[in-house]
């Protein structure tokens, strides 16, 4: 599949490539998300339309219906004039949506604790046996991923339908912030430490503890957003 020339420098046959198993709109949304997290589309970008859907082989509708995905995501704005781009939030910003998502996980610890069965609990065990194992392994891409499934999997297992719904939206504007977070110089091994404490607690069905833990995971992840400010302002 050609590429057009001013997509050259933004991303590889293998970045557009699709699966095909889902829908098209889907498909592109979370190809552009990923896009997004890399930096390959940064910050403040206008978003080339017409290119990428030539890259990707696709007609203009699903691209412009995966960008109304990622903008109720939070994951892209637009311009006075319309145009698509993607969504450059300050660290003040995100540390306020960050606050929100920290009350929502520690509720979803304190609540899996009474309502996961045990099969539930054996499935996040296992994504955090996981994490273990692919750490220094699994590309930033792939390790986000299994993080993120982490954290999901013990929201699901709260069994609370209206606290799934709301961690959803916020976690999904956050996605990018927590990925740069997890990209710190310590984040990797911190991230292992928390999640093994956080299991833990969640194994003992110890609500209070595991609240405390799935906390400080997301404060930990807020000081890591504002040391990559310091240091991003401290080099340029």
């Amino acid at each position: 599949m050609a590429r057009t020339g001013k997509l050259t420098s933004l991303v590889t046959d293998e970045d557009i490539k699709l699966s095909q198993r889902r829908s098209l709109s889907t498909e592109t949304a979370d190809k552009l998300r990923e896009l997004i997290l890399l930096e390959k589309l940064p910050p403040g970008m206008h978003i080339p339309e017409r290119d990428l859907s030539e890259a990707l082989g696709i007609s203009r509708t699903p691209m412009r219906e995966a960008l109304r995905i990622l903008e109720a995501e939070g994951l892209v704005d637009h311009t006075p004039t319309r145009r698509s781009r993607v969504a450059n939030p300050s660290v003040e910003e995100l540390s306020q949506s960050m606050k929100v998502l920290a009350t929502l996980e520690a509720l979803g610890g304190e609540l899996a604790c009474t309502h996961a069965d045990e099969a539930q609990l054996e499935a996040i065990s296992d994504l955090n046996r996981r994490m273990h194992e692919e750490s220094g392994k699994a590309s930033s891409i792939d390790f986000f991923k299994t993080d993120m499934d982490f954290h999901t999997s013990i929201i699901a297992a709260s069994g609370n339908a209206a606290l799934m719904d709301t961690h959803a939206k916020y976690n999904a504007r956050l996605w990018r912030a927590r990925f740069l977070s997890s990209r710190h110089m310590l984040g990797r091994a911190t991230t292992l430490q928390q999640h093994q404490d956080i299991t833990d607690s969640l194994l003992a069905r110890n609500a209070e503890n595991a609240a405390a833990a799935m906390r400080a995971h997301i404060e930990t992840a807020i000081e890591n957003l504002a040391t990559q400010s310091d240091e991003q302002e401290t080099s340029e």
